[in-house]
């Protein structure tokens, strides 16, 4: 379950080909109102954007439409969003608490969930399904992992590279999601998913090497490529935290990435 990735050509800094569709159908709107009437408590989405960035408009225009389409409980909807302007100096402090350098980005529970570039086509449907989960209080994860989760030792910066047009990156996506929810709610927050976009971040896609998608990292070593099995995944988190993730992809695959 793999999409092979192919980086865009640039000419004099400018994207020569669209990378995304932002294209908001009366069956697409029902479908997202259909699902969104299921949440249960309120979730808030902030939103960051700043100066020369090609995608940060439509990000929040992606991002007002979800919206608008949730139910909506004493005058408000059940999502908040929230939009943090890098060129206005009194926003400039929420970008440092959050932890956030590029634009645009979208992040859930304070930042320990991140969408580094726009969250648009098929990965609509993993921000959708976050969104639903945070809302309901279930990560959906088996107990095991929850436990393992509530007693991480050290910090863990998971970093899943996806593409637009990927139709198995949402899966992997909200997997990494749902761990750093889990820490969250487990009170041990230790984990943090951030969800990037190869297209618009280039160089991180680069930095791992990456020719297919998803592709994730856990600090700052390439481990998957491919949806991980969440027994796999919720082990090698685990040796992340203990600083034995380098070891432990060495020792396993011989420095080859794990499929």
């Amino acid at each position: 379950m793999l999409c092979y990735f192919e980086p865009l050509k640039h000419g004099a800094g400018v994207m020569e080909m669209k990378f995304y569709t932002l294209e908001f159908t009366p069956d697409l709107l029902q479908e997202l109102k259909e699902t969104l009437s299921y949440m249960v408590k309120p979730v808030r989405v902030d939103v960051f954007i700043g100066p020369n960035c090609e995608t940060c408009e439509d990000t929040v225009k992606l991002v007002k439409v979800i919206q608008e389409n949730s139910p909506v409980v004493d005058g408000k909807h059940l999502i908040e969003v929230r939009i943090f302007d890098k060129s206005k100096p009194d926003d400039l402090q929420e970008f440092k608490r959050q932890k956030v350098e590029r634009v645009p980005s979208v992040t859930l529970l304070d930042g320990y969930i991140k969408y580094t570039g726009i969250p648009a086509e098929e990965e609509i449907k993993g921000f959708i399904e976050t969104i639903m989960r945070i809302s309901e209080g279930d990560s959906g994860l088996e107990e095991e992992t929850k436990k393992t989760l509530a007693s991480l030792k050290g910090e863990v910066h998971i970093e899943t590279i996806v593409t637009p047009s990927c139709p198995y990156c949402p899966y992997a996506v909200l997997l990494a999601n749902m761990m750093a929810y889990e820490a969250v709610k487990q009170g041990n927050p230790k984990v943090i998913s951030e969800t990037v976009e190869a297209y618009e971040n280039p160089d991180i896609a680069d930095k791992y090497g990456v020719m297919s998608v998803p592709a994730i990292a856990l600090n700052g070593k390439l481990a998957f490529i491919g949806v991980p099995y969440e027994e796999d995944f919720i082990n090698y988190i685990v040796a992340a935290s203990e600083g034995r993730i380098e070891e432990l992809v060495a020792k396993e695959f011989e420095g080859a990435t794990k499929f």
